[in-house]
């Protein structure tokens, strides 16, 4: 099945065509759900604003640290209704808090290659170089410095949000994790995926 989407790109019309409906190319629905790590309840209360003024209509969903993320990753205790608490499709996370801090909430993400796909931005007040350098070592998929205020916080909320909203991601279940897939044929065949889809999340 085709299907033909038409747009605009400025004023100009642009006519888009793509395969559906036969797994093939099917179009993916947007991101449903944000995931904001922040200890401090000022900055929560910020960011929810500015996601709000920028329009957003998805789930937004705010915890209080680390060790609370990790929680709602796995659906455990008052997160294991995934209707009310569905997995993110999307991570923010604050750097420095009591407990287990963002780099623990990327540690456990990367010893989870099922989980790790999901993209986690690191929103830190934060400068120090190692910090920087840590992050992205441990699968950050980027970091920016928390803005002065309210409107400056709504603009890069905004960009970010753009830009992720565009991004392709891995298929995965409403656990989060990645849907098993074959590579069997193309160019990615080499590389296995290592993981097992029921295995228990690793600590």
């Amino acid at each position: 099945m085709i299907i033909r989407l038409d747009l605009k790109w400025g004023n100009l019309p642009v006519a888009v065509t793509r395969r559906g409906m036969n797994g093939l190319g099917a179009m993916k629905p947007q991101a449903k759900t944000i995931l904001v790590v922040e200890d401090d309840p000022n900055d929560r209360f910020l960011i929810e604003t500015a996601f709000r003024r920028i329009g957003l209509t998805q789930p937004l969903h705010l915890v209080n640290d680390g060790a609370e993320a990790i929680a709602y990753l796995c659906g455990e205790n008052r997160y294991a209704d995934r209707e009310r608490f569905p997995y993110p499709s999307f991570i923010m996370t604050d750097l420095k808090m009591p407990g287990v801090d963002g780099f623990g909430v990327l540690e456990f993400l990367r010893k989870n290659p099922e989980w790790q796909i999901t993209p986690v931005v690191v929103f830190s007040a934060s400068l120090d170089t190692d910090d920087i350098k840590k992050c992205y070592a441990l699968g950050a998929s980027s970091y920016h410095v928390k803005p002065p205020n309210l409107e400056a916080l709504r603009r890069q909320l905004k960009v970010l949000l753009d830009y992720w909203q565009t991004c392709e991601v891995p298929q995965v279940d409403v656990t989060g994790k990645r849907v098993q897939t074959t590579s069997k044929g193309k160019i990615g065949e080499r590389y296995p995926q290592g993981f097992s889809p029921a295995s228990a999340p690793h600590r």
